[in-house]
């Protein structure tokens, strides 16, 4: 090989070597930044039913185990068998779910009368609700439902007048964080009017 041949070769290897770099670093200068943090809340409320008017109730903030006290956007694989959830890296809620439900509950049952805190001091039935279940829920990698779960109890005189679990679903319109706040939003209304149906059919004692 002459000393021409192999200089011509060494600089189209050269050139190939600059061109492939300057192809590389075009490419991460056009690489778009991190998503940034979307923050999800249950939306406007959905139309209430109509529904007779009830006495004053006092209406305790919504309780959560600690894994559900945050404000991490939760899924769970289940096609995988799997007993572990996760969250959504770039993706939160305003504020953990027991308040995001407490806010619905309590305004979804003011329109049908005075609705009070455990901090009111006024002799009144007592709505407690326990929340065991908020999380997104994929049945296979393509399809997914929001899967809510409470136990709600009614007080009245100190003592336990009832008590039932609710179990509310809705199906997300999309596998990722947007489809899954919207499906959690849908059960969620939908949990919320369950326990007002339950609530309307007890034997409340008017406060004094």
């Amino acid at each position: 090989m002459s000393r021409l041949t192999h200089r011509l070769l060494s600089t189209s290897a050269g050139l190939a070597v600059l061109l492939a770099f300057g192809l590389l670093a075009s490419g991460c200068a056009g690489t778009p930044a991190a998503i940034s943090d979307i923050r999800y809340d249950l939306g406007p409320p959905s139309p209430a039913a109509s529904a007779g008017a009830m006495p004053a109730v006092k209406v305790l903030d919504v309780a959560a185990p600690d894994m559900l006290e945050t404000d991490k956007l939760m899924y769970r694989l289940s096609y995988a068998d799997s007993q572990q959830t996760a969250a959504y890296a770039n993706s939160h809620w305003t504020m953990t779910p027991s308040q995001l439900l407490t806010q619905r509950l309590r305004g979804a049952l003011s329109s049908r009368g005075t609705v009070l805190t455990g901090a009111d001091g006024v002799s009144a039935p007592v709505l407690k609700v326990d929340l065991s279940e908020f999380e997104q829920v994929f049945d296979s990698r393509s399809e997914s439902h929001a899967s809510v779960t409470a136990r709600a109890t009614l007080i009245q005189s100190g003592k336990v007048i009832g008590q039932r679990t609710f179990i509310s679903r809705a199906p997300s319109s999309s596998g990722d964080a947007a489809g899954g706040a919207q499906a959690l939003a849908a059960a969620s209304d939908d949990l919320v009017s369950q326990i007002g149906a339950w609530l309307g059919v007890q034997a409340l004692v008017a406060a004094k």
